[in-house]
């Protein structure tokens, strides 16, 4: 399966959620994600060896939705706050219970700086 190619946005100061919604190759039926495991990074270029952002289901930045096939994304206002830097690539990786691991999507990341902000 080729994994899909977006640009994410993240708006510094604000909750950021994003929510993918994964479909058999027909597009007809969601892929059943119960079991499995996600992993996502933002690094600023493929072979950075920094992590600029981590998300996985054990850190709650990842809900899978199971049957449904929803995969979420959620980094909270206080992280995004925090972020320093303006661009980045990522890619989203979901591993199954028999331990395939595919990649679900991938693409740029983008941060918008806050204008309102504490002092």
């Amino acid at each position: 399966m080729k994994p899909a190619k977006t640009k994410l946005t993240i708006f510094q100061g604000a909750t950021f959620r994003k929510r993918f919604t994964w479909y058999s190759p027909g597009g007809t039926q969601p892929i059943d994600l119960t079991g499995c495991t996600a992993r996502m990074q933002v690094r600023l270029e493929i072979d950075d060896p920094a992590v600029l952002l981590d998300l996985t289901t054990e850190n709650g930045g990842i809900t899978l939705g199971g049957v449904a096939g929803t995969v979420d994304l959620l980094v909270s206002d206080t992280d995004t706050s925090h972020i320093s830097w303006d661009t980045g690539v990522f890619d989203l990786e979901i591993k199954f219970a028999n331990g395939d691991v595919v990649r679900m999507v991938y693409g740029p990341v983008v941060v918008s700086p806050e204008v309102t902000r504490s002092a």
